[in-house]
């Protein structure tokens, strides 16, 4: 017995010790990768390899599902999301309700529609670390809310935002469901308590048949939702809460041996992709970081201790392999055979994750057999007299066990999988490869692996009406090695790889227009070509798949991949998109064209200008000719209006070839650090034809801060405007000029500004007039103490674009030169009046304008002067940056005056 009892304790301490070594290995791995900058394109090292084979085991054995809601990019719990997703195995789904299209870009001058592409590629970054799939709603982040009555008076109510949360219900079917908000006033913005109260509204309505019944008719299933929490119950970054306050509290901070880091920090390494939310500095200390989660609603008995509390989300349900019979309750004996199967399955799951901690690839052929075993339930449950609801319940499981099995398969078995456009990589992300409607290309596959597995076929999965011949294929001797090459022809009518969504007016309007059904809710559409490998080991058969990509020069002169993506052979693109002629100005104006060419040869066509009636342009049109793909030729038109009288209109260029009118171009959207997609916009120029005299005579030197197209307007109407780099200011001589601006978050983002305030000040003292904007870094600023006289900075705003403005100093010049200010140069504003008002100054400091939303004080710091020395100092939070811009004639006006303040 003595012996016996040894050689058992021996053979558990050598388990222990293969699984130590397992997890060391694990844990140094991911330390010695984790200084590695991984491509946006390519798998974090957590999700290939050795890591990704233990991170799949540990999904396998759950059946857990998650589901997060937020309002933007950027409110996400990803300490909570990377514990439940890579730390327990839950399958997690995040839904953000906008793409934050209204924020601020920190980083840049792009904005709105535009900003919610940029938005949406950092939060697809950032989910890759949370290791959560990612879905949206239409409704768009129209600018700060200040309460939930206006966001949904924005929104249209509450039914086209509740609809996509239902439909997302419906599809990933998670058995808990977690606000990240609390739906009240402590969640401050109005979106935020929305996305609150639309999950509570949601966590019922998916399971109710008569709500959005149009569902149900397309195929989906009513889902009930087993438990639901709310967040922020004891306010972000909380160590301590009431026990009454919550009944989950979970420890993010946890290390984890796969991350080589606790779940925040490493969730933390993925929000700082959201740079233009100003994340790049972020960091998270080591050590204890809690989340606090409150059950507001359930269709489970009670899991909690005596004093409300659970140890977890899935408290009291049963997220086991075996757990699925018991969800059919009284239709179980319509399948019979299931608690059998899923005991096999189970099986299938306990012996990979036993032999994976000596030898990973040993474990390829038990989960070929475990994924074999699942196909077969598949079919037998398709096939059973299970009631629709229950086959619905079950296969959505099973099918996600398929998944999760296959891409374990091909972890343990080293299978890779590579497929690229075989064409000449791009100078730059600019001119990298786009495949054209009705052109032809070619397409090599790259099969690998680390075991003897041997690849049956190669196959590529394109759109209907594409067309693939497979050309040749060419085989390492004694390597499960393969090279398939395929010429590939794209359909005449395929879709562009473009956003599926939309706003025709995105200043004004706040939801979006879907322009194609199928891809609703996701992020992007997919990508067009996808290939999969059919391989085999030990008589099972598994399948690899992978993304067609193109190649390009990054920034660094390194090479960079993306997605294969279709576009028109022509891109045609109006520069800027906007343009302000004054009353005054002279009767002829600039319209600058860009036309890209994706066209594989060399092409002819002509480009002209489509006018307002009575409208010509010099000259009528031109003749373009390109001598292969990649090249961009630009052209510049006079424009001759017939008449010069305050008001909007239009200019639109068209491009003719080959028997096709191109009329609207593309941006690449992407950076270094982010996957790629595409911005299209038609080729138009909105014009506003401004009534504002512009001083001529007036040198005015621009400080850029974060980006913004205030500089162009005033270009545009006339003025003289030169950029002065903040690196050069302590050398410059600012003489010359009578007048600079800060550009927004100038002090942000600027510390040669900083560095050198005293000398503007100076400067100031000695005659010149100061404009400085708004600046988000409160309490940088106030510390800094910038400006010449005391006065505090806050974050107060008025959200509402239409609020009645007061002008508090009509004797003022500011509102009578060189342009006369009323009332009506404060209507028409778009989406905002402003924000970061100064709540506090000096006497020196005289307020020009109040104004305030509905049911609040009269805000009086938006726009403040002083007199300092001789010259004059201006501070202004009004939101000029968005009005300039979008042609404002009010705005253009009152700026102007500002610029001429003290001349």
């Amino acid at each position: 017995m003595r012996t016996a009892y040894d050689n058992r304790s021996v053979s558990r301490r050598i388990r222990a010790l293969q699984r130590l070594l397992w997890i060391c290995a694990l844990s140094a791995a991911a330390f010695a990768q984790a200084a590695q900058k991984p491509s946006p394109t390519q798998a974090l090292p957590q999700d290939s390899g050795t890591l990704g084979l233990k991170q799949m085991l540990l999904r396998l054995h759950t059946t857990a599902r998650f589901m997060q809601t937020v309002a933007h990019p950027d409110d996400e719990d990803g300490g909570l999301l990377t514990l439940e997703s890579r730390g327990k195995g839950a399958s997690v789904l995040l839904l953000t309700l906008n793409r934050g299209e209204g924020g601020q870009n920190k980083i840049g001058s792009n904005l709105f529609d535009v900003l919610g592409v940029v938005r949406t590629l950092e939060l697809t970054a950032a989910d890759r670390y949370y290791a959560v799939e990612q879905r949206f709603t239409r409704v768009a982040d129209f600018g700060f809310s200040k309460t939930p009555e206006e966001t949904f008076q924005k929104w249209q109510g509450h039914d086209i935002a509740l609809a996509d949360m239902v439909r997302v219900i419906r599809t990933f079917r998670p058995d808990v469901l977690v606000a990240r908000f609390s739906g009240t006033d402590r969640d401050g913005h109005g979106h935020h308590q929305a996305s609150a109260i639309l999950t509570q509204e949601a966590f019922r309505a998916a399971a109710d048949p008569n709500r959005f019944p149009e569902q149900i008719r397309e195929g989906l299933q009513p889902w009930q939702t087993k438990k639901l929490y709310i967040g922020n119950v004891c306010g972000f970054g909380a160590t301590t809460c009431p026990d009454a306050d919550y009944t989950v509290k979970l420890n993010t901070g946890t290390p984890d041996a796969a991350l080589g880091m606790s779940y925040v920090q490493f969730a933390m390494q993925g929000l700082r992709h959201q740079l233009s939310q100003g994340a790049a500095a972020w960091n998270v200390e080591p050590g204890d970081r809690f989340a606090f989660y409150k059950l507001v609603d359930s269709v489970v008995p009670v899991a909690a201790d005596n004093v409300g509390h659970e140890k977890d989300f899935f408290d009291g349900i049963d997220t086991s392999l075996r757990g699925l019979v018991s969800r059919l309750g009284s239709e179980s004996s319509k399948a019979p055979f299931l608690s059998a199967a899923l005991a096999d399955i189970q099986q299938r799951v306990d012996e990979p994750t036993r032999v994976a901690e000596r030898d990973p690839a040993s474990a390829a052929p038990l989960l070929l057999e475990g994924l074999q075993l699942v196909s077969n339930l598949v079919d037998r449950i398709s096939h059973s007299a299970l009631s629709s609801a229950a086959k619905a319940d079950l296969l959505a499981e099973l099918h996600s066990k398929q998944t999760q099995f296959q891409e374990a398969a091909n972890f343990a078995a080293g299978v890779d999988l590579k497929v690229f456009a075989d064409v000449p990589a791009g100078k730059n992300a600019d001119d990298a490869f786009m495949a054209v409607p009705g052109q032809s290309f070619d397409i090599i596959a790259r099969f690998s692996a680390q075991t003897p597995a041997q690849l049956k076929k190669i196959e590529l999965d394109i759109p209907p009406g594409w067309q693939a011949k497979e050309i040749r294929a060419e085989a390492s001797a004694g390597e499960a090695r393969s090279v398939m090459r395929f010429n590939v022809t794209v359909a005449k009518d395929a879709r562009y790889s473009r956003p599926y969504w939309h706003r025709n007016d995105p200043e004004t309007e706040a939801l979006n227009i879907i322009d194609d059904p199928r891809d609703a809710t996701l992020p992007f559409p997919p990508p067009p070509v996808q290939a999969h490998a059919i391989w085999t080991l030990g008589g099972r058969q598994g399948v690899a798949r992978a993304v067609a990509m193109v190649r390009f020069k990054d920034s660094s002169g390194g090479i960079a991949e993306r997605a294969l993506a279709v576009a028109p052979a022509f891109s045609v693109m109006l520069e800027p998109g906007e343009q302000i002629i004054p009353v005054a100005s002279h009767p002829a104006s600039t319209v600058k064209v860009a036309v890209s060419s994706n066209f594989p040869g060399p092409s002819k066509g002509i480009l002209h200008i489509e006018a307002p009636a009575g409208w010509r342009t010099e000259p009528p049109s031109l003749p373009l000719e390109f001598h292969g793909r990649g090249e961009k030729l630009e052209s510049e038109f006079h424009l001759f209006p017939a008449s010069l009288q305050e008001g909007r209109t239009q200019v639109h260029a068209v491009f003719e070839s080959g028997g096709e009118s191109y009329r609207e171009g593309y941006s690449v959207v992407t950076r270094d650090d982010l996957d790629t997609y595409y911005y299209y916009q038609p080729a138009t120029q909105r014009i506003s034809v401004v009534d504002v005299q512009a001083p001529k005579d007036l040198r005015v030197g621009y400080i850029m801060g974060a980006g913004d197209d205030i500089p162009t307007v005033l270009q545009q109407i006339g003025m003289s405007v030169a950029l002065i780099p903040a690196e050069n200011l302590k050398n410059d001589d600012l003489s010359p000029y009578g007048t600079i601006v800060l550009g927004i978050r100038a002090y942000d983002t600027q510390k040669d500004l900083a560095a050198n305030n005293q000398k503007l000040l100076d400067w100031v003292s000695g005659g010149g007039t100061l404009v400085a904007q708004y600046n988000t870094g409160v309490a940088d600023f106030n510390k800094g103490k910038f400006t010449p006289y005391p006065a505090q900075l806050s974050r107060a705003r008025v959200t509402d674009e239409g609020s009645p403005v007061e002008i508090l100093a009509a004797e003022d010049s500011i509102f009578n030169f060189p342009n006369q200010i009323t009332q009506k140069d404060f209507d028409g504003w778009v989406q905002e009046r402003g924000l970061y008002f100064m709540d506090h100054w000096d006497d020196h400091f005289k307020p020009l304008l109040a104004c305030h939303d509905p049911g609040e004080t009269p805000q009086k710091g938006g726009l403040l002067r002083a007199q300092y020395g001789k010259g004059t100092y201006i501070y202004t939070g009004y939101a000029f940056f968005r009005q300039l811009p979008a042609g404002v004639p009010g705005a253009v006006r009152l700026f102007v005056n500002l610029l001429n303040a003290g001349h």
